[in-house]
């Protein structure tokens, strides 16, 4: 569990969902929150309270803010750092949602350092969006980095 042992379910919920991911791991982070790391890079981090903030490339912020999944940060409105709320179970999905893209999209940029190789070793890129439904723009902005298409896994 992570340090919040006392936040709300959704909170934990999502701390424990993130902490399962591959190469993700989990710590205290300031003001009374969680973060969540893939190597040394910060995905996000979750206030017990509920303010689940995430971390994306410029781009991809500004194409989930304008698409209404998320909402800029509530101190750093013009970096990649996104807000979204966590106030009831209603919302964890959306919370889960978000942080999978940024995990996903970090991988991404990690695939050629050992970390990145050991995740996409477990991971389908190509089918995690599929399943996730993200818009063309979305898309299209992990195509960027690298077709996507490319990294699917072989069947075994």
């Amino acid at each position: 569990m992570g340090e919040n042992s006392d936040a709300p379910a959704p909170v934990e919920q999502i701390v424990e969902t993130v902490s399962d991911w591959p190469e993700v791991t989990v710590g205290p982070h300031r003001f009374n929150a969680d973060e969540f790391l893939l190597a040394d890079y910060e995905i996000g981090h979750i206030h017990r309270g509920g303010t689940l903030d995430i971390n994306f490339p410029k781009r991809m912020r500004d194409t989930l803010i304008e698409e209404g999944h998320t909402g800029e940060h509530h101190f750093v409105p013009d970096s990649g750092w996104t807000t979204y709320r966590i106030q009831s179970e209603a919302d964890v999905d959306g919370g889960l949602w978000l942080l999978r893209i940024a995990y996903l999209y970090r991988i991404l940029t990690q695939r050629r350092k050992p970390i990145g190789r050991a995740v996409l070793a477990e991971v389908d890129i190509a089918t995690e969006l599929d399943n996730l439904n993200v818009s063309e723009q979305v898309r299209a902005i992990f195509e960027n980095v690298v077709e996507v298409n490319s990294l699917h896994r072989p069947e075994s």
